[in-house]
């Protein structure tokens, strides 16, 4: 398998296609292949030892089947799966598990499960914010087996689709050294690599230097791209880069960070810095850098 960040993968043939085919659609969600991921107050239903991500018949969620809920996901390992969000005050489907957060699956479920999870929650919680269109502000219902939305008067009929919030995260380095902050909310002594949403207009790269300025005052000259991470927190993608710092004084110029400072390989290695959570793109971005040192 190969070597994905947390979330990320094409493990999921999304369909394209077949969101297209009403009549498909219709066939394959009644079918016996059909299965099922649920979605409960933004937590995804696992169970079993080794955990794993339960996909459901519909013959166990028929009760919870109404007009709007279900959101075809594509097929997963030959089969069409579809989420479901589940709208009850108590916990459902006992019987089958428990419904856990995503950083707690993160560190649990095989790479492939902990995609589609992902992929349900997000497009759930998408679902959730886009009840009305943002132009005559009509009641905008599922189409596309619920990859979109489309305004329901008539005079509007807008396409609403999903959007993700593009992210950088940065480790930048002087060679010998690396550069993390901390957030005043974060646990005691935890570090991570720079951070910030990418605004309009923006490229990638200087996303990358103005982040960084604006939040340690360091100046950045290359960027190089390592990797990518859906981050569905609720709809962010994590856009990860290996940047050269070109100056190495801190001053903290927005105060968005409590704290940043220059870290050796040799003290990431240590107790101190904490180091981010492993299914975070910012932990991997750091382990790299450490591997680098030891070539």
């Amino acid at each position: 398998m190969e070597n994905h960040n947390v979330f990320a993968g094409a493990f999921v043939d999304r369909g394209g296609d077949r969101r297209k085919d009403p009549e498909w659609l219709n066939e394959a969600v009644v079918s016996k292949e059909a299965r099922f991921v649920p979605v409960w107050k933004e937590r995804c239903l696992v169970g079993g030892d080794p955990l794993h991500a339960v996909r459901l018949k519909r013959a166990d969620i028929e009760t919870f089947i109404g007009d709007h809920n279900v959101i075809f996901l594509g097929l997963f390992r030959n089969q069409p799966v579809f989420a479901i969000a589940i709208d009850a005050d108590e916990q459902p489907l006992e019987a089958f598990g428990s419904f856990e957060g995503l950083r707690f699956l993160g560190t649990r479920l095989p790479l492939d499960e902990a995609n589609l999870v992902a992929h349900a929650r997000a497009l759930v919680l998408w679902h959730e914010s886009q009840s009305f269109c943002a132009i005559c502000g009509s009641p905008a219902l599922p189409d596309a087996g619920g990859n979109m939305r489309r305004c329901s008067n008539s005079d509007c009929s807008r396409g609403i689709f999903p959007r993700t919030d593009p992210a950088v995260i940065v480790l930048v380095h002087d060679g010998e050294r690396c550069l993390l902050g901390r957030q005043a909310s974060w646990p005691k002594d935890r570090y991570s690599t720079i951070a910030g949403f990418v605004e309009p207009g923006e490229s990638l790269e200087d996303a990358v230097r103005r982040e960084v300025y604006e939040e340690t005052n360091v100046r950045v000259g290359a960027v190089h791209y390592h990797s990518s991470q859906p981050w569905p927190f609720p709809s962010a993608l994590m856009l990860g880069f290996i940047a050269e710092a070109t100056t190495r004084e801190i001053t903290l110029n927005d105060r968005e960070l409590e704290d940043a400072q220059w870290f050796t390989r040799e003290q990431l290695r240590s107790k101190f810095p904490k180091l981010p959570f492993r299914i975070s793109i910012a932990r991997r971005l750091v382990d790299h850098w450490i591997l680098l040192g030891e070539d």
